[in-house]
């Protein structure tokens, strides 16, 4: 299943901020676990994670640090700040609001949408 680039879009700072809420992270690792979270069906690229990442440090939301593992390069890590737990927190709402509208119109809707028996198996 390809995800629409506007779902990426809307849930990226959400995902990012609630990964980083757990504890710090880097890039990579931030990229691993969204894999995760969505069964391997949200692929995202350094190019589309890293200017989130950059955005969301300018905005305060997140504090950038060095690290050096003996074993590796630098890697940068990212922590939520107490202005990314705000925005989270507003975002979940947010989130909220619009999951309750859909799932509304989509249970009311004169026309029931199945959705394809490889979309359904995917998710058992």
């Amino acid at each position: 299943m390809r995800i629409d680039k506007d779902l990426v879009a809307a849930s990226a700072t959400p995902l990012v901020l609630g990964i980083l809420a757990d504890g710090e992270s880097y890039g990579y690792a931030i990229l691993k676990r969204v894999n995760e979270l969505s069964a391997g069906r949200m692929t995202w690229t350094d190019g589309m994670l890293y200017p989130l990442l950059h955005r969301l440090e300018r905005s305060g939301y997140l504090q950038a640090t060095w690290h050096q593992a003996p074993t590796s390069r630098r890697r940068k890590h990212y922590t939520i700040t107490a202005a990314g737990l705000d925005a989270l927190a507003e975002r979940r709402r947010q989130w909220e609001v619009v999951s309750g509208a859909l799932d509304r119109v989509w249970r009311e809707a004169k026309t029931v949408v199945t959705p394809p028996a490889s979309a359904t198996a995917v998710g058992r």
